[in-house]
């Protein structure tokens, strides 16, 4: 069974910069030939996806990013990062990765049957 761990998030500033991982474990697959979608859930709010890594190497971009963060696979490392720069206190959220994707909408959170656990992005003012 695949497993994802995500790690990196903490507080910072507005203006500031994160770097968050997605660990890929248990999997015999590379994340380059994995779709694998960074979400976002901030309190009192519905899941949001953010940014995903096709297979292949296309990306997809939520709107509200405009052009602040970037994903990435690493394959030597197994992992999906995501860099997010120019933080606003707007993007304070849990950040989760996800895979196994069905369907024909990255953003939708129910077409995703294996997610992480979480990390903590916030953003001061």
């Amino acid at each position: 069974q695949v497993r994802l761990v995500e790690s990196g998030g903490g507080s910072v500033q507005a203006g500031g910069a994160l770097r968050i991982s997605c660990t890929v474990s248990e999997s015999r697959r590379n994340v380059d030939s994995m779709t694998i979608t960074w979400f976002r859930q901030a309190p009192g709010r519905e899941r949001e996806a953010v940014a995903a890594s096709y297979i292949g190497g296309g990306t997809d971009y939520a709107d509200f990013v405009n052009g602040r963060f970037t994903i990435s696979p690493d394959v030597a490392n197994n992992a999906v990062y995501l860099q997010m720069n120019n933080l606003k206190p707007e993007d304070t959220a849990m950040y989760y990765c996800a895979t196994r994707w069905v369907g024909d909408n990255w953003r939708l959170a129910t077409s995703y049957s294996i997610w992480g656990r979480g990390t903590q992005v916030t953003v001061s003012s």
